[in-house]
């Protein structure tokens, strides 16, 4: 077989080190493995994982299906216990690679989000991982970050070296940071000013001599999700047109075993049972694109939807009666498609059969395991192997001064769960902080602010022992804020207000999604969903409030914005306070971009913080019930 050239925008030192080792090519195959080439059909594991989002340690239990009484779920997770698995896996086969299908970071628990993801990346390396898609998360702090985070050194800013960065627990030295030892793979995002991919497009591994090809894949809506100065001058391209380009090219250079990692997938609803696949995840997003595959692609590795679904030959559909599942091609052959929930939960163990004679895959065998705490094996092998563990430890103990630091006291749950109406608890407070950080004429002058209910993460501001009066620590605040976004401030005018409530709803203004924003105290909006595209909001009110003042007082009558759909004085001007992500059109809100006399601000989580300190005493806690002093409710749904 003749050389293959690289195919990819840029190496990173790990990859070449990789190369001049023999282990594997990015791009293209590394040369032969060990020994000699097979003869006869040989079995090689696949482990993959996904939306590990820094959760370096358990994010809780997790059952095998929703017939597991809670009670009854074992504790899963964490970086120290996945590296057990994944070594127990990679052990009963000496062929074995460690692949991922995106989000690794962001959206982080503090201990791996306060070092700027450096933990999360580190322990993967130490877990064995090769090859990982690009997902949407991976773009919260733009492309310039994750290049850093895949090539190593310390994250600088004006002010030099950032302190919480290069802390390098896991990396060769202490205050250094290696990078990745894995490649993040982008085949469908590209740099509109080279033409070239981001990253590479797709990395190769060779076992018996045969090799197989990893196409990684981002969402193609994935500028819709992030900051979009994260990914401006880059291209998304549709995810089944860029892997069916590259299938001749693999071809050429004698591939035939192809293996798709796309950051992008379904739902396994029904019995949920991690290896179930009711409805051959019809109707979802991964299965449009499935369907458009080449005939080449033999297994395909799904993320993005936190969700745990086994769609194979092998798959016990609804506990009872097995049947062939898998989603169907561009030509009707049903293709297993996997994903392992989210956070290290779970660990995909897929056996894939090759074919010396034909170097395609024959067979694919997968099943999603439990990575299970409780297993006296897995403690065994972390007790043997602490090296993961001590990593964890170290980020721990750096975090846990300014993690346990107590910000607030609260009264009630205050949960990031959406009404009917769409209003939110958590999603209300945070608004109401972002309006008094930017309030003052110094800081913005704001006098409303909107804040993104997707931004608003699980659980929100709760107590799990679910009694209250409860201390709030920083930790707490960072779960529910972790993207570090900061404060926009801009002018506005009423029909622009307008337009931006409308654009909440899906075909309005190139809006895909329902997005009910959060608003602050002193709005309060109406809507009917049975009303046309663009014509949803029925009235707008508000209420100038002093949030300076403990509670909020009003400063002035109310007046009317909206009336019976009619925008009340429409080139009216008004300040408005959103996070970055929405000041530049994140989550679709592309009227924000027209905002005139921007003044950036605080970060969010500083807002929340500074807010919340008149609540810091348990005499007197934040209270979410109070309705009359907080305008609750602030959205009203129409009948």
């Amino acid at each position: 077989m003749k050389p293959i050239a690289l195919n990819m925008a840029r190496l990173s030192a790990v990859a070449l080190a990789l190369l001049a080792a023999g282990c594997s090519q990015l791009g293209g195959p590394a040369g032969p493995a060990p020994g000699s080439e097979a003869t006869a059909p040989f079995t090689v594991k696949i482990l993959a994982l996904n939306d590990f989002h820094g959760n370096l340690e358990s994010p809780g239990t997790f059952g095998q299906n929703n017939a597991v009484p809670t009670a009854n779920r074992p504790a899963v997770g964490g970086a120290d216990y996945l590296a057990a698995y994944v070594a127990r896996y990679k052990a009963l086969n000496p062929l074995n690679v460690v692949v991922g299908a995106g989000d690794f970071i962001g959206a982080s628990p503090l201990v791996s989000a306060l070092f700027f993801d450096e933990p999360a990346v580190e322990t993967l390396n130490q877990i064995g991982v090769e090859f990982t898609s690009v997902g949407n998360h991976e773009f919260d702090k733009g492309a310039t970050e994750l290049r850093r985070l895949q090539r190593g050194g310390c994250k600088t800013s004006a002010a030099g070296t950032e302190p919480n960065s290069c802390k390098g627990h896991g990396s060769k030295v202490r205050g250094t940071f290696d990078g990745a030892h894995y490649q993040w793979l982008s085949a469908n995002v590209v740099d509109k000013a080279t033409g070239r991919t981001l990253l590479a497009p797709y990395g190769i591994k060779r076992f018996n001599g045969v090799p197989v090809a990893f196409i990684g894949m981002t969402l193609q809506g994935t500028p819709g999700l992030v900051t979009p100065t994260g990914v401006a001058g880059l291209a998304f391209n549709d995810e089944a047109a860029t892997v069916n380009a590259l299938v001749p090219e693999l071809r050429k250079q004698g591939i035939e075993a192809i293996v798709v990692l796309v950051h992008q997938g379904g739902f396994g609803n029904g019995r949920a049972d991690i290896n179930g696949c009711v409805g051959d995840l019809a109707g979802s997003d991964i299965a449009p694109i499935v369907a458009g595959l080449d005939d080449a692609v033999d297994l395909v590795v799904s993320a993005h939807t936190h969700a745990a679904y086994n769609c194979s030959a092998t798959t016990v559909d609804d506990g009872i009666t097995p049947r062939p599942t898998g989603l169907p091609n561009r030509v009707g052959r049903k293709v297993p498609v996997t994903s392992a929930s989210a956070f290290g939960r779970i660990l995909t163990d897929i056996d894939v059969v090759i074919d010396p004679r034909t170097r395609d895959i024959t067979a694919v065998r997968p099943t999603n395991r439990l990575v299970d705490r409780t297993d006296p094996a897995a403690q065994s092998w972390v007790a043997a192997h602490p090296e993961v563990r001590d990593i964890v430890a170290a980020y721990k103990a750096d975090a846990s001064p300014l993690a346990a630091q107590v910000i607030a006291t609260i009264q009630a749950p205050l949960t990031n769960s959406v009404g009917p109406a769409g209003n939110m608890a958590a999603g209300e407070l945070i608004a109401d902080t972002e309006l008094q950080a930017t309030q003052p004429a110094a800081l913005g002058g704001a006098v409303m602010a909107f804040m993104n209910s997707g931004g608003v993460r699980n659980p929100g501001f709760v107590n799990p022992a679910g009694t209250y009066p409860h201390s709030l620590s920083y930790g707490d605040a960072f779960t529910v804020q972790p993207f570090g976004n900061s404060l926009v401030t801009m002018t506005l005018t009423t029909q622009q207000i307008k337009d931006v409530l409308e654009q909440q709803f899906p075909g309005c203004l190139g809006q895909g999604n329902q997005r009910i924003m959060q608003v602050s105290n002193g709005l309060k909006i109406s809507w009917r969903a049975t009303n046309p595209v663009c014509q949803k909001i029925v009235d707008v009110s508000f209420t100038p409030m002093n949030l300076q003042a403990t509670p909020a007082v009003a400063t002035a009558p109310t007046e009317r914005l909206v009336i019976g759909g009619v925008v009340q004085d429409p080139g009216r001007t008004w300040r408005v306070t959103v996070n970055n992500f929405m000041a530049s059109g994140g989550d679709g809100y592309t009227v924000f971009n027209a905002g005139q006399n921007r003044l950036g601000g605080a970060q969010d989580l500083d807002a929340l913080v500074a807010y919340l300190a008149a609540y810091k005493s348990p005499a007197a806690p934040y209270d979410p019930g109070a309705a009359a002093a907080l305008g609750k409710p602030r959205i009203t749904a129409l009948p």
